[in-house]
């Protein structure tokens, strides 16, 4: 079926929201929606990293009275908030640690799992079609 040429060829209205008769007369306006890119991810990101980041500042500023902060020996003075922000960033590599080992671990079996079914495969032993014989 082909494109109505003429606005007297568009179809009416079957409900009674698209009423407007000005809507049959003006030309359809179709959206066009813009492809996701690279850069425009990265920008996304970047915006996210600085609003963390400004939060994170906001909390260190705020937190500026010293506590005596006591690790593995070593003694010293910290800004609260820098030493709450070092304990969740010591609590993130604890979780990240293990699960960079899990994933390393299973990218290892998937690798040899693929190895294996490849093993397992024939080779083909010709480019040519081999014909039956019962002919």
């Amino acid at each position: 079926m082909t494109a109505p040429q003429h606005s007297r060829d568009l179809p009416e209205p079957t409900d009674g929201h698209d009423s407007d008769p000005d809507l049959l007369t003006r030309p359809s306006a179709r959206r066009t929606v813009a492809r996701r890119s690279l850069m425009g991810e990265l920008w996304v990101v970047t915006v996210a990293f600085a609003a963390i980041l400004l939060l994170l500042l906001v909390f260190i500023l705020q937190n500026g009275q010293r506590a005596e902060v006591s690790f593995l020996g070593a003694h010293g003075h910290l800004p609260m908030g820098v030493a709450l922000l070092l304990a969740a960033v010591f609590g993130i590599l604890l979780v990240a640690l293990p699960g960079t080992a899990r994933i390393v671990q299973l990218r290892m079996l998937d690798r040899r799992s693929a190895a294996a079914q490849a093993a397992r495969r024939p080779a083909p032993s010709s480019l040519t079609p081999r014909r039956s014989r019962s002919g």
